[in-house]
């Protein structure tokens, strides 16, 4: 993978940090050309750009078959507003790309899988050029790009995989986005969620899982969780066992997945040693 294309389907970026990740790029990956679209620094109320102007960017990086993947410039929200329609306008030059994302980007990685358009994956944005020791995350992403598999997460292997943020998940969960996981482990990880509120969602979403027949839950890391005025009286880990349990789903243990620099590159539905297209 070699040209890649870079847009925003959620909330804009800024042309410094552009900079900063394209530098990066050119020092340790000089095999990969970054194309950093214009319409990921524009901006219109919370939006990289109105709703029309990101789908019709996501469908220019698509469709264009000069480009071997897909990079997301950052999460935020909104990526729901055009995945349907994004997944519809998509044409056979999107079919082998990789589209590389994670947080609110797991609503177009989701519509994708389901849609068996490309290679969904699991990975660091160039949004995490601004965390502390962020370098390293967007270093994994370049390398995995340039065909090293050292940032995988570690667990992959035991079935087909997927892995994505746990409020995403759930709101894509009754829609038209949303794929069938049957056999497959599925990873969550949250961020910025009171301790009950995550208790909620994987109440939700271990409801909606159970039937499907997935392999498996493993839960990632939940950070920058807001101080409530009680503690909750347990942590992530003790929620997911308690809903596996309630729900019958195998809680197979955590994954090195979460928003920050030590996330791990999770591609749909592959496992190591599977060829990669």
């Amino acid at each position: 993978m070699n040209r890649i294309a870079i847009c925003a389907p959620s909330t804009p970026f800024t042309r410094e940090d552009a900079a900063r990740v394209s530098a990066l790029a050119l020092a340790e990956f000089p095999a990969l050309d970054l194309h950093f679209h214009d319409q990921c620094f524009a901006s219109e109320g919370h939006f990289a750009g109105p709703d029309a102007l990101r789908l019709r960017a996501l469908l220019e990086c698509a469709n264009d078959p000069a480009f071997d993947a897909v990079w997301f410039v950052r999460g935020g929200y909104g990526a729901n507003r055009i995945a349907a329609e994004a997944v519809a306008g998509m044409t056979d030059a999107a079919r082998g790309k990789a589209f590389v994302g994670y947080s609110d980007g797991g609503t177009l990685l989701g519509a994708l899988y389901r849609a068996r358009i490309g290679h969904p994956v699991h990975a660091p944005m160039p949004t995490d050029i601004r965390r502390a020791g962020g370098e390293a995350a967007v270093r994994r992403t370049l390398g995995w790009l340039a065909g090293s598999d050292a940032g995988l997460e570690p667990s992959l292997g035991e079935a087909p995989a997927v892995a994505f943020n746990l409020m995403t998940l759930a709101m894509i969960a009754g829609t038209p986005l949303m794929p069938d996981l049957a056999g497959h482990v599925v990873m969550v990880e949250e961020v910025a969620e009171h301790h009950y509120a995550v208790d909620r969602l994987l109440f939700h979403v271990t409801a909606l899982l159970a039937p499907m027949g997935i392999a498996g839950l493993r839960l990632g890391r939940v950070s920058d969780v807001p101080e409530n005025d009680r503690p909750f009286g347990a942590e992530p880990e003790a929620m997911a066992r308690y809903w596996c349990a309630k729900t019958g789903i195998r809680f197979l243990g955590t994954a090195v997945i979460g928003h920050d620099v030590d996330n791990r590159i999770v591609p749909f539905g592959l496992a190591p040693g599977e060829p990669r297209q």
